[in-house]
């Protein structure tokens, strides 16, 4: 008896048997997962050879990797973007618009000085408008990809998410910081 096989050169998209879209059906990417992990975890060939368990493994890691890709909005982007041929450049291309840098400063100061007088509702405060804020950009992420094609312009959204999640990261540091 052997185990199932999976194609580990299909796109993620392909294997959880999605539309290659940024907007995402949550439901149904959790439920193709949990399908999938039924058949390809790696106790389901525990009694098999070790060159088919060894298969097993990298099958299963190709479907939490695939998953894990698609439930964050920030990585589906970006794994779309590769997918076109579209670098998001996240690490080289620091070019923003001077308004967003500044909006970028004027919410960690924020948040430090939130930090600093021990202020938990500002602290939740700046984490509901940085949700908002998230949201609006993962909108206008979904309309550059999904309906205009314009992965260039997809890219400097992506670099944008990704200074909101960092952003993320420092209120919850913060909020940490407080340990109330």
């Amino acid at each position: 008896m052997s185990s199932t096989k999976l194609d580990l050169h299909q796109s993620y998209f392909q294997l959880f048997d999605l539309p290659q879209t940024f907007a995402l059906d949550g439901a149904a990417l959790e439920q193709r997962y949990r399908g999938l992990q039924m058949t390809v975890h790696p106790d389901k060939s525990a009694h098999l050879p070790d060159a088919e368990q060894r298969v097993a493994m990298q099958q299963a890691t190709f479907v939490n990797e695939g998953y894990q890709t698609l439930r964050s909005a920030l990585r589906r982007a970006r794994y779309i973007l590769k997918l076109n041929g579209v670098d998001t450049q996240e690490e080289t291309n620091t070019a923003m618009p001077m308004d967003f840098l500044v909006e970028q400063m004027e919410w960690r100061e924020a948040v430090v000085e939130a930090q600093q007088s021990r202020d938990v509702d500002a602290l939740t405060e700046l984490e509901t408008r940085m949700h908002v804020e998230t949201a609006a950009l993962e909108a206008q992420l979904a309309d550059k990809i999904d309906t205009e094609k314009n992965y260039a312009g997809a890219a400097l959204m992506v670099r944008k998410l990704r200074f909101m999640e960092k952003l993320a990261e420092e209120i919850h540091a913060a909020y940490d910081a407080i340990d109330y």
